[in-house]
């Protein structure tokens, strides 16, 4: 992979902002460079624009060297910022696989990038032989989100290394979800392998930290560096830096409860609803969620709702027609779910 000839000239030759935190990264007694209030409170200064003790912590929690990091605002920045980065607007495209995450699409749209669509097999994994019709040489991206929202499986890992090991663009692997498939599943040990992979994470779903906005992507140093280049000074805020290291500390044997619990209770709700004589069908799902098809989707939609209860019309989305997507929630939550759909009638 030449990186050179995969990203737009402009950004390869940008001069990045220099910021006053950028400039000084050391101690002092006065600070008189950034033009801040000197008699704020401990908000008053700018945060570390690379958020460096927070990489720090995650290097070792996830056993990647600080290099290898990118921290965002969401996960949708960096995808954001991979586009920007990549593709030339009005004249490359990325490569998405549907039914998957709608802000890899919203993302190119904005940026006025052509996006172009491959749907996964009726088991929701990758078609390769129609993959590699699709790619053309203005092909930069190619998303695939592993385990895949809405329809919460993970994807084949022969599948990925064979789209890894042709395609001479960049592969972003969207691991949002990746905590709750279980160990090993992710690709982050792999990562040193392919020169053109990008694995995104986020805080939002098995940390429970969703309203902090802190999102993450693993990748060569190369491109961490470009992305470091592209992206706002002060991205990710201080109490954002400060929560996440919070968690890091004190808060793992917490999330490992949770996600236990979380995997237990979808298990019984899968259950308890493919016993229902309206659920056609309960998809097998490696996420906090089910995709679940209903004979009457939109009448189980509107009742729920009118009792309260709220979950995603997924009936438009290609191969999940007739389908609504159920986050887990508390054990509480969840009977009241199941109660509900009993007083329908």
């Amino acid at each position: 992979m030449n990186l050179q000839e995969l990203v737009r000239p402009n950004i390869w030759s940008l001069k990045p902002y220099s910021s006053a935190r950028h400039e000084f990264e050391g101690q002092a007694d006065v600070f008189l460079d950034a033009n801040e209030n000197p008699y704020g409170s401990v908000y008053s200064r700018y945060p570390d624009p690379l958020q460096t003790e927070l990489k720090e912590k995650i290097s070792i929690y996830r056993s990647i060297p600080t290099g290898n990091i990118f921290l965002g605002n969401g996960s949708d920045e960096a995808i954001d910022l991979i586009i920007r980065i990549f593709c030339n607007p009005g004249m490359d495209e990325i490569l998405i696989l549907p039914p998957t995450y709608g802000m890899y699409k919203v993302c190119a749209d904005i940026s006025d990038i052509k996006v172009k669509e491959c749907l996964l097999t009726p088991e929701f994994q990758l078609d390769l032989a129609q993959i590699k019709n699709s790619l053309t040489p203005r092909t930069k991206l190619l998303f695939i989100c592993t385990p895949n929202n809405p329809t919460g499986n993970l994807i084949e890992p022969g599948s990925i290394e064979k789209v890894l090991q042709v395609f001479n663009g960049i592969v972003v692997l969207d691991e949002a979800y990746i905590d709750f498939a279980g160990p090993g599943q992710s690709w982050l040990d792999k990562l040193s392998r392919y020169p053109n992979l990008i694995i995104l994470q986020t805080f939002s779903k098995a940390w429970g930290l969703a309203a902090i906005r802190l999102g993450l992507a693993f990748a060569a140093p190369e491109i961490i560096d470009l992305m470091n280049k592209v992206k706002p000074p002060y991205n990710v805020n201080l109490l954002t830096q400060q929560a996440a290291l919070r968690s890091l500390s004190e808060y793992e044997a917490k999330k490992s409860r949770e996600i236990s619990e979380i995997n237990s209770e979808k298990m019984r709700l899968m259950n308890l609803l493919e016993a229902r004589e309206e659920v056609l069908k309960v998809y097998p799902s490696d996420a906090n969620f089910l995709l679940v098809k209903f004979s009457d989707p939109h009448y189980v939609f509107y009742h729920l709702r009118n009792a309260g209860i709220i979950v995603r019309d997924r009936t438009n989305t290609p191969l999940c027609e007739g389908c609504l997507r159920i986050t887990i929630g508390t054990p509480k939550e969840n009977q009241l779910l199941i109660e509900t759909l009993n007083s329908m009638v």
